[in-house]
């Protein structure tokens, strides 16, 4: 029977080590993601986004827009998860101490990763399909529709005030409800968590990633003012309030890119 001044001494170990990866990851991502950004034109010169023609992308295109969101998915969004991941190793870690089974922490994140690829992989598809109907003309610019980049915006923005976003942030900015409430044992009981999760994650941010679109696919500004808010929104008190506001300012954004354009 382990003591508990050495169960505290495991868990502070286990989140050390947790922080650790995480940290790595990010930086990892960010790197890489920093790294497209600059090399962005050259991206947009040979997949034919700023020419007058449009060239159809190969499978190689494909492959590498995939990885591009894959990995800047990971940059933006591991941030704001990492309150639940840091407390599941926790708990893992307590129940394991009283003869529950242990599971890596990383099975929890790859659940939760597995949901934003498949989110990647659906922003990849309409990348290929705003690219061939000419509607982004380049990775560090917007739409080249106004109507289009404001009714997103507009959508964004009453999306902000919508019953399911509120739902979601609560989930996301309550990790302790989640595990207590929610907790399944063993490999796959971690794996369905981590892909519960994702799915409320993904359900609280994927219109303010598919803005991206309207601000520029790989606009460092914009992917770094995204990826703050999110953290922001779910680790602040007052988040939802703050959500709403931001609601409140998109769809007047939005708004107005229309009547601009209109006259």
């Amino acid at each position: 029977m382990q003591t508990s001044s050495h169960i505290e001494s495991i868990v502070k170990r286990d989140r050390w080590i947790v922080i650790f990866g995480l940290v790595a990851l990010i930086a990892i991502a960010w790197s890489y993601t920093i790294w497209v950004a600059q090399s962005n034109t050259g991206m947009d010169m040979s997949m034919g986004m700023d020419s007058g023609n449009v060239r159809h992308w190969t499978g190689i295109d494909f492959t590498l827009m995939f990885a591009m969101w894959v990995v800047m998915m990971v940059a933006m969004m591991v941030p704001s998860a990492a309150p639940m991941i840091l407390l599941f190793a926790t708990v893992n870690r307590r129940r394991q101490e009283q003869s529950g089974p242990f599971v890596s922490t990383g099975v929890f994140l790859s659940g939760y990763l597995v949901v934003w690829g498949v989110f990647s992989f659906g922003a990849t598809m309409a990348n290929w399909g705003l690219h061939q109907a000419s509607l982004l003309t380049s990775m560090m610019g917007s739409s080249s529709n106004d109507y289009l980049g404001g009714a997103m915006l507009v959508t964004a923005g009453l999306f902000q005030w919508s019953r399911l976003k509120y739902v979601c942030l609560t989930h996301c900015r309550s990790p302790i409800n989640f595990l207590m409430s929610g907790w399944k044992d063993g490999t796959a009981g971690a794996l369905k968590m981590g892909l519960q999760h994702g799915k409320y994650c993904l359900g609280c941010c994927w219109i303010l990633m598919a803005l991206l679109f309207v601000l520029g696919v790989m606009n460092l500004v914009w992917i770094a003012a995204l990826a703050a808010f999110v953290l922001l929104e779910k680790i602040i008190p007052g988040g939802a309030k703050v959500s709403k506001l931001t609601g409140v300012l998109l769809v007047g954004w939005g708004t107005w890119v229309i009547l601009v354009a209109a006259f």
